[in-house]
């Protein structure tokens, strides 16, 4: 993708990603009481201070309290085999660090300008359609963070929160999206905001309030069917974006086309599920297929309009 120094950074942005917080799963936990006897527990000195911490860190102070009236403080295990050090700057996600091809720093500024030029590219959709487009904010952490939607971690990849309307990404999803699933490249990494730029905008539309309604009244394989849908149509809107984007700013590049569609067809489910258990299973569809991915992206990249990226109103065997 063509961009420069001189291309604007969305200031939409939050950059959690020097805390180095760790995973709820990884590490020691001390209880320390408080109050107690002999003045061994906790005093409120003490607590002020952890209550501080707490919010600083982005963490729910009430969810380090014990049945027996304690706080259990997390120790992290900062040696943990396949997980980087909290305190080591050199690693993919940390300000300074490597990140994928780039810099820490040069990742977080090219995130910032995909997501500027997805801020430009929304505000003339809406606008032509008499709307206001609503920024949403991208928060880059590492290991493990607070959202709105409950604890987001960085083993669930990049993810869209509608309650706060957010999206959050752990930039060493990137390595996995090029070591693990063969997805390299930069625009690779801009697929990945753009499709969660169109869950934003189906918030903003309302069709993500209209789907959450209707999975509630369903069985679960239908639940998982129209999430497929949803899933399917912001790959279409993330079409739609590149298309918009290039025909304003002359992004793309040769070979970056391709570059999103080996994206799109590497986090198909079947693609997943083969990998994970040796067998598809149609009906545990969340996301859709390879093929289903790279249909529903090209044809956004195809037509540049997101009338056609209607993934509702048509058959399952048109999807």
């Amino acid at each position: 993708m063509r961009y420069g120094p001189d291309d604007r950074e969305s200031d939409q942005f939050e950059d959690r990603s020097g805390r180095g917080s760790p995973s709820p799963g990884g590490g020691r936990r001390i209880t320390i009481p408080i109050g107690g006897a002999g003045g061994r527990g906790l005093g409120l000195g003490s607590l002020l201070i952890i209550g501080v911490a707490c919010l600083f860190f982005g963490v729910n102070p009430l969810t380090l309290l014990t049945s027996d009236g304690g706080i259990q403080i997390p120790i992290p295990d900062l040696q943990r085999p396949g997980s980087p050090r909290a305190d080591a700057p050199d690693q993919p996600g940390f300000p300074g660090g490597p990140g994928v091809g780039k810099s820490g720093q040069e990742m977080k500024s090219f995130v910032r300008r995909v997501l500027a030029d997805s801020e430009d590219v929304w505000q003339r959709v809406f606008q032509a359609s008499g709307r206001t487009y609503e920024k949403p904010k991208l928060v880059v952490f590492s290991g493990f963070t607070n959202t709105a939607c409950g604890a987001g971690e960085a083993a669930m990849g990049p993810f869209y929160c509608p309650a706060d309307r957010q999206i959050y990404i752990d930039l060493t999803f990137y390595e996995e999206l090029k070591t693990k699933f063969g997805a390299p490249g930069d625009f690779a990494q801009a697929y990945v905001i753009a499709h969660e730029v169109g869950h934003h905008v189906q918030a903003l539309l309302g069709i993500a309030e209209k789907v959450f309604r209707a999975k509630q009244r369903v069985s679960q394989v239908e639940a998982n069917a129209l999430q497929v849908r949803m899933e399917l149509q912001a790959d279409c809107f993330a079409g739609v974006w590149a298309a918009l984007t290039h025909q304003m700013k002359k992004r793309l590049e040769a070979g970056d086309v391709e570059e999103g569609l080996a994206a799109a067809s590497a986090i198909g489910d079947d693609t997943l599920q083969r990998k994970s258990q040796g067998r598809v299973v149609p009906d545990a569809f969340t996301h859709g297929s390879s093929a289903q991915r790279v249909r529903w992206f090209k044809r956004g990249l195809d037509t540049g309009q997101t009338q056609s990226c209607d993934t509702f109103n048509i058959g399952a065997r048109e999807l």
